[in-house]
């Protein structure tokens, strides 16, 4: 064996969405905020994204968490995710992996019952409130980023599929939320692949022709997701949604910031209120408890303070290497 770099990682999922965390041998990345470092890895130096994200050490079905010391003081850790395509401002699942990560390997002291704690990421401080029981992490809610509506009811012409509609918002990262029945879509498992191509299709038109800008993050300026989403036919409680991951597959979890932006597109139209509570189901049928916490606004623009429940298993421990 003759590595010359040599990185570990707790292998961690969230609700079936696996998020892998760098807890060592990862050097300094540039920036003085989180937001910074995410632009230097998009913008100047990939080389940390290709190296966990690509095969042989990285596949389609994972992404990789930096775990960085915070930026803000306020902070007990920060991270920023990397996939496939590029590093991302926020995940809601990967904070859940994070917060595993930490609590349960004694990186940030854990606190029974309650382990309060805040992420710093690029799209803002992420409060945290972790239940614990026995050294274990049995449930982790998350105080998302302020989310708002950047543009409803868009009409666009996809190639492929025609004419869509869908509203465009922000949930710690820029959604394109679809109806999946007036897509002619139903969120199943054995639908993955047409999710999947219906999604790829729409996520290259979307930022083709739709200009998005969040208002007090500089470099927050595309659509990273799209997201299906449905009512369960038994149950209106239950929201259903399937996310398109690049290189082309559907999220394992029912998505933090999917339905972040879901709830403020929901809350526009009258359709929740403040305090009201939903179950958020993947396509593989694992849950979320998602709901609205209060109001705010970013920029001037009206903004929910969403809150998303889930639970987290650290499930192996490995190094992966670069052979010169």
């Amino acid at each position: 064996m003759r590595w010359s770099r040599m990185l570990t990682m707790l292998d961690v999922h969230a609700e079936g969405e696996i998020g892998r965390v760098v807890t060592g041998g990862l050097g300094p990345v540039p920036g003085a905020t989180m937001l910074d470092k995410m632009r230097h890895i998009n913008e100047v130096d990939d080389t940390i994204r290709r190296f966990t994200v690509y095969e042989p050490r990285g596949c389609a079905q994972a992404t990789v968490n930096l775990l960085l010391p915070p930026c803000d003081p306020r902070a007990d850790a920060g991270f920023i995710v990397l996939q496939a395509d590029r590093a991302h401002a926020m995940s809601g699942s990967n904070a859940m992996c994070v917060t595993a990560a930490l609590l349960e390997t004694g990186i940030v002291a854990m606190t029974e019952p309650l382990t309060r704690l805040t992420l710093d990421t690029p799209a803002g401080l992420v409060g945290v409130a972790a239940a614990c029981r026995d050294g274990r992490c049995e449930r982790i809610t998350l105080d998302m980023p302020p989310s708002f509506v950047a543009a409803p009811d868009v009409a666009l012409e996809v190639e492929g599929l025609g004419p869509v509609r869908l509203d465009v918002a922000f949930g710690g990262v820029f959604y394109a939320l679809v109806d999946a029945r007036a897509a002619g879509l139903e969120i199943t498992r054995a639908n993955a692949r047409r999710l999947v191509e219906a999604g790829s299709l729409i996520k290259r038109a979307v930022n083709a022709q739709v200009h998005v800008a969040h208002p007090l993050l500089a470099g927050l300026d595309h659509v990273s997701y799209v997201m299906f989403c449905d009512r369960d036919r038994a149950d209106a409680a239950v929201l259903r949604g399937a996310t398109i991951v690049l290189p082309g597959r559907c999220d394992r979890s029912p998505c933090g910031t999917g339905n972040a932006a879901r709830l403020a597109v929901l809350h526009a139209r009258g359709a929740i209120g403040v305090g009201e509570r939903l179950r958020a189901r993947s396509v593989i049928d694992s849950e979320f408890e998602v709901g609205i916490a209060g109001t705010t606004e970013v920029g001037g623009i009206a903004a929910v303070l969403p809150q998303i429940s889930g639970r987290a298993w650290i499930f192996g421990v490995h190094q992966c290497g670069l052979d010169p």
